[in-house]
């Protein structure tokens, strides 16, 4: 079996069951094969009154032990010495069917795997009781973070799949207590329940087995979050409905700080989306007026949906670039109008919204009661005003795409989502264009058919997972950036500009605290009294953490 990827083993814990067996097997053989050779080497000496080297006994050791032969010291004299090689001989043959049992059998035997063998010792871990949206991109996301899980999945061949590639994964129903027990719930720190109508029978046999649990659902309706909270569970999660909400705040507003969140008492982060009409279109992000603005900082930047933090200074905007930068809000929003172009982010008032599942809903919810929304769906509803397909253009004329400012998808089906895209790029150049996509594969698809903004199902309910696990405060579950505040002394007696210049790729220093206030300036000095707010990916986060520590 070839892993994915190697655990960087500290301790025998770290191993797997089968990988422990494994490592003591081998041990165990060393061990025997060296204590047979220093007694056979000494049993010569004194027994049979042969003196030879330590090397050549040991060699002796091994033919025997592996019946092949006996090299030239065969007969032995004495009763002790046969005796000596009767017992290596025993014991090879011993060792040689344990080997083909532990090693050799497994290789070519088409048998069922027991999967619990290759689960690491655990302790304060999270299990999973199945994952309907892309187990991998979870996975990864909670391996990069270090945190440990065992995800329990109850398709047998899904569950192999994942094991094989080096997750820590295992078959069966959540909702049996054998099945929890081989996940070590009694060691567990929290439980993630993601099975539909099967959430309330798994939560409440996890309950049953560990009490002290803390409980995170993911469900398709807001409508169970009363019933799920009932019975024990801690946070409710409705992916579709927060995206849908996170849509069309997106439509009004550019903020990515979530409440209470504080950066400062007039510093903001804000996205600046750059749309075809920008006078920037096209350029690289050094002539922007952001790159070296004395007042702010640019954080990051999405180039058709990859992450680049901070972004290189050649990097070209495109139309659906979205910049991340810090700095006061006066003075963002006088520069976000130059760079945004054609519309500011707050100015929508016609929005059209496609797709009328619990996304869809939640979107017009969160949509101020000043915007004009139509809505469209394939079946009839007293909530839908245009009845038909949103990728066929009588459809969209219908609602009025022509005249709206903004466009809202979060129909369920990928492929419709994308036609429609494609669609309302065709039908008008002016509209912002906003989509939900169920396949993180699509996203970049999405940006090339038009779209301004997306967000993924699964990369989005992976963040929210991992924010809730981790357990910090996060710029943004759905943006993957982090904000931390750490002692500036690694960086005492540079400005924050030189700072940020010898920074390494993945974190910047968005700002200096001192005296309970954030200041940006590219001239701020550094003292090694202040405090310094850092921005980037989980990952870079970590790298700097363990950098300044070290220095």
């Amino acid at each position: 079996m070839v892993l994915r990827h190697l655990p960087n083993v500290r301790s025998l814990k770290e191993l797997s069951r089968h990988q422990r067996l494994l490592v003591l097997y081998t041990l165990g053989l060393v061990g025997i094969i060296l204590f047979y050779t220093v007694v056979y080497n000494t049993g010569m000496r004194t027994l049979e009154g042969e003196s030879h080297s330590i090397f050549r006994s040991f060699q002796t050791v091994v033919e025997t032990m592996t019946t092949t032969g006996y090299g030239a010291d065969s007969p032995w004299l004495t009763p002790w010495m046969n005796l000596l090689v009767v017992l290596m001989q025993l014991s090879g043959i011993a060792i040689g069917f344990f080997t083909l049992r532990l090693l050799v059998i497994p290789l070519f035997e088409r048998t069922s795997i027991n999967l619990e063998n290759r689960l690491t010792a655990k302790d304060d871990h999270v299990v999973i009781c199945e994952y309907r949206r892309d187990s991998d991109i979870l996975l990864d996301e909670l391996e990069r973070l270090d945190i440990d899980y065992v995800l329990i999945d109850s398709d047998e061949e899904e569950a192999t799949r994942l094991s094989n590639t080096g997750y820590q994964a295992i078959s069966g129903d959540p909702e049996e207590v054998e099945t929890l027990e081989r996940a070590m719930i009694d060691d567990a720190a929290l439980v993630i329940t993601d099975a539909g109508d099967r959430n309330a029978s798994i939560v409440l046999t996890a309950l049953d087995l560990n009490e002290d649990l803390r409980l995170v659902s993911l469900t398709e309706s807001a409508r169970q979050h009363r019933a799920l909270t009932e019975i024990g569970v801690d946070t409710v999660i409705s992916p579709h409905s927060l995206i849908g909400r996170r849509l069309a705040h997106k439509a009004t507003a550019a903020v990515t700080v979530p409440e209470g969140t504080a950066v400062g008492e007039d510093i903001e982060i804000r996205e600046v989306l750059v749309r075809h009409g920008s006078p920037f279109h096209d350029t690289e992000v050094r002539e922007t007026p952001f790159f070296e603005h004395p007042q702010l900082t640019l954080i990051a930047g999405w180039f058709k949906g990859d992450l680049r933090l901070p972004p290189s200074p050649t990097d070209r905007l495109t139309r659906s670039t979205v910049l991340v930068v810090a700095g006061p809000s006066d003075v963002i929003d006088e520069v976000r109008e130059e760079v945004s172009g054609v519309r500011s982010v707050r100015e929508h008032t016609n929005v059209i919204v496609a797709g009328m599942g619990e996304g869809g809903r939640a979107a017009i919810n969160a949509l101020s009661g000043d915007v004009s929304i139509t809505t469209i769906d394939l079946n009839e509803d007293e909530a839908v005003d245009v009845v038909g397909d949103s990728s066929d253009p009588e459809t969209l004329a219908a609602a009025g795409i022509e005249d709206a400012t903004a466009l809202i998808v979060t129909v369920d089906d990928d492929a419709i989502a994308l036609l429609t895209i494609a669609l309302a790029r065709s039908l008008t150049d002016e509209i912002e264009i906003l989509v939900r996509v169920t396949s993180n594969e699509k996203v970049r698809t999405a940006f090339s058919a038009g779209a301004d903004y997306v967000l993924s199902i699964q990369q989005a309910t992976a963040r929210l997972l991992a924010r809730e696990i981790y357990g910090e405060d996060i710029v943004s579950p759905l943006s993957q950036i982090r904000l931390v505040r750490t002692d500036a002394a690694p960086f005492a007696g540079q400005s924050l500009k030189e700072a940020n210049e010898g920074a390494e790729t993945g974190w910047v220093l968005v700002g200096v605290e001192r005296d309970g206030t954030l200041r940006t300036e590219a001239t701020t000095q550094i003292d090694g009294g202040d405090k310094v707010l850092v921005a980037g990916t989980d990952v870079m986060i970590q790298e700097f953490e363990e950098e300044t520590t070290r220095s």
